[in-house]
């Protein structure tokens, strides 16, 4: 279980990220996170393995202390935390096989990851995640030669690759179209059920929060102002978490009207992305 008490995070310039944030997450569940640009989401999920440091309060993962760690101990409790970044943090010019084998650079010596020499265990380990995932046929391609939505999938095969208890997945569909970002959550929750994987998911999207997570904190201005189910975002909360909106039009229809110019349309169709298996 994942407890945060207090978390708090004031910047060097003053700026409040988090105000005194507290929530738990039970073993298998699968949370969204929710609320305006600087509403502080990419701050908490940071503050949770240590990539930005909290100010004050605390973070436990089952019975250790996140919070208290320093060294060695922290680098050994991150191997149980595993992270889906927004814009993919692979290693373009290696192939897609070594960056999920990248996700075990925590259990091999220095020298042996230097040399790229993974235990054999660990290399059939990430071919069955690539199968998983779909990208049997990508093995050895360069992970510049991908699309985003296969760059996404080797980010959550190099993820699981760590054998975590816990995902952090920090907008996981902000660079992708319409139809490979409900396929790529369709995979991320799935692969969560089947291992029985806690997450936190910072999305941008309502909509597609709504229809994958069935529970979903809003935060605005550092604070939480909503937890609860995802079919418990009326209109009221919405605009608790986000400012007034005419929250009786469509989540997608509204933000299309204010993306699109004046006289402009968009296709229905939109862009496809490539097909991703859920088996």
């Amino acid at each position: 279980m994942l407890r945060i008490d207090s978390l708090t995070k004031r910047y060097k310039t003053g700026d409040m990220a988090l105000r005194g944030v507290s929530f738990t997450v039970q073993p298998g569940e699968l949370v969204g996170l929710i609320g305006p640009s600087g509403a502080g989401k990419s701050t908490l999920i940071r503050c949770v393995n240590r990539l930005v440091e909290p100010t004050a309060g605390s973070i436990r993962l089952g019975d250790v202390v996140l919070t208290d760690l320093g060294g060695r101990d922290l680098r050994k409790a991150r191997r149980r935390i595993g992270m889906i970044f927004q814009e993919f943090a692979l290693v373009e010019r290696l192939t897609v096989m070594e960056n999920v084998l990248s996700g075990r650079l925590g259990y091999v010596g220095f020298f042996a990851s230097w040399l790229r020499r993974f235990p054999e265990a660990d290399i059939q380990r990430a071919f069955s995640l690539l199968d998983r995932v779909g990208l049997t046929d990508h093995v050895d391609k360069r992970a510049d030669a991908l699309s985003g939505g296969q760059r996404q999938r080797v980010g959550i095969a190099r993820a699981l690759a760590q054998d975590p208890e816990l995902l952090l997945i920090d907008e996981p569909t902000a660079s992708l179209d319409p139809k490979t970002s409900r396929q790529v959550m369709r995979l991320i929750t799935t692969l969560c059920a089947e291992r029985g994987l806690a997450g936190i998911v910072n999305i941008h999207d309502v909509a597609l929060a709504q229809m994958f997570l069935p529970r979903i904190i809003g935060l605005r201005a550092g604070e939480v102002v909503y937890d609860g189910p995802a079919a418990g975002l009326s209109a009221d909360v919405l605009t608790r978490i986000y400012g007034e909106e005419d929250w009786s039009k469509p989540i997608g229809e509204a933000e299309d009207e204010d993306d699109l110019p004046a006289a402009t349309t968009r296709s229905a169709d939109g862009p496809v992305g490539d097909p991703l298996a859920v088996r």
